[in-house]
């Protein structure tokens, strides 16, 4: 089996675009989160989203036409395309037939099904309009990166909702490790959407004012949108070339609930398992792990059930892992999420700093962890745990580590 390394970073947040700029923002603790904007609101009994702010597709596009894609793919072309760029390689030199794309989303191009209420709401149309079904299913995400940049290999989406940028990524991470892929792009993306905003509403879930993972007064999550790809390709081959590698892909580990469409099993069975697939197939054990980059969702359960989950695997070695959540900076990207996490992680292996949890003000009995508040620090971790949960009881959890050459 080769080994994997991460060599390229791209995506679009609500605190910025790019490694560099989001890698900044980040540690300095910025919120992305604010007023809604794409949509009115007034309708909700929350106002609160995290957009991304003024966005261009054409800057990224050169093959693709933004009025023949939605937003989610916008995205997800920008961020691949800020990705290749990074990584330095050359698409050229490499046989197209081994180069692919591996994707994950929620609701994949939702706005799509939005626009088509409006104008039958407006208009009373009855058929669907024929340019609605071509953009639409959540595959198309993938297959516009593949169009793109002339990617002929595996083309997959995998749509397990909040989890999905790790089992994306650990996809793409076993296509390259068993040989059946020379280069691929992995990821996750989501638009911001009123229907996922008016699901979360109506569950009760979103913050009134701020996202606060982990505090004993955290009130919910904010929905968000964004992009994010990473490059994996062959640890020997990227050597070979002299590309910087910002971390390797030692493994990962996907379980399921088999609990409840939307609540977490209520001891973190499938997040427990998750981590110590992760571990087991990297060859790591507790002992290893430095940093947990957290799903810390903000919600009163998720957050309760996710330090039940970590407690129980790290026993007394718990409270000595620092565990932070950057969704009290971006909210919550759903697809895109743990794959903008696989960014702020291997930034973490590469720079040696994690991220704080901002807006961290009293400590809640039942969440006693070290959840780095308010400040990022310096640990130089070298093992690093990304968890991601998701409704229906997906979890994936992927395990990074520092390279040294």
């Amino acid at each position: 089996m080769k080994r994997v390394a991460i060599t390229g970073l791209g995506l679009i947040t609500p605190i910025g675009a790019g490694r560099e700029l989001f890698w900044e923002r980040l540690l300095a603790g910025a919120s992305g989160i604010a007023t809604v904007s794409s949509f009115d609101s007034s309708v909700f009994p929350v106002h609160l989203g995290a957009e991304v702010k003024e966005f261009d597709p054409t800057q990224f596009l050169r093959r693709g036409k933004p009025e023949e894609m939605g937003r989610g793919s916008q995205l997800a072309i920008a961020a691949a395309r800020m990705s290749i760029e990074d990584s330095g390689i050359d698409l050229g030199s490499y046989d197209p037939g081994r180069a692919g794309v591996s994707m994950g989303t929620t609701s994949g191009e939702p706005r799509l099904v939005e626009r088509y209420n409006d104008v039958r709401k407006a208009e009373g149309l009855e058929a669907i309009p024929g340019d609605f079904l071509p953009q639409y299913p959540c595959n198309v995400i993938p297959s516009h990166i593949a169009v793109e940049f002339g990617l002929h290999g595996p083309c997959m989406m995998i749509p397990t909702a909040c989890a999905a940028g790790n089992y994306a990524i650990g996809y793409g991470y076993d296509l390259i490790r068993t040989g059946r892929a020379d280069l691929m792009l992995a990821g996750g993306a989501d638009a911001f959407s009123r229907i996922t905003y008016q699901g979360f509403s109506r569950l009760g879930a979103i913050a009134p004012e701020r996202c606060q993972p982990f505090d004993k007064n955290r009130k919910g999550m904010v929905p968000g949108e964004g992009a994010a790809v990473l490059i994996l390709e062959p640890l020997d081959a990227a050597r070979a070339r002299g590309a910087k590698i910002y971390a390797e892909v030692l493994g990962y580990g996907v379980s399921c609930d088999s609990h409840h469409m939307t609540a977490a099993h209520p001891k973190g069975d499938g997040a427990i398992r998750a981590m110590s697939m992760a571990l087991e197939g990297s060859k790591k054990t507790i002992h290893d792990v430095d940093y947990i980059s957290a799903h810390g969702t903000g919600t009163p359960t998720n957050d309760r059930v996710e330090t039940i989950a970590v407690r129980t695997l790290f026993g007394e070695r718990a409270a000595k892992v620092p565990m932070s959540s950057i969704k009290s900076m971006l909210g919550h990207t759903m697809g895109a999420a743990s794959a903008i996490e696989a960014v702020a992680c291997s930034l973490a292996l590469d720079t040696g700093v994690i991220p704080a949890t901002i807006n961290y003000e009293t400590q809640d009995p039942e969440c006693d962890l070290d959840y780095v508040p308010n400040q990022a620090r310096t640990t130089h971790p070298q093992v690093i745990l990304n968890n991601a949960y998701a409704f229906g009881g997906n979890n994936a959890s992927l395990c990074l580590a520092r390279y040294e050459a």
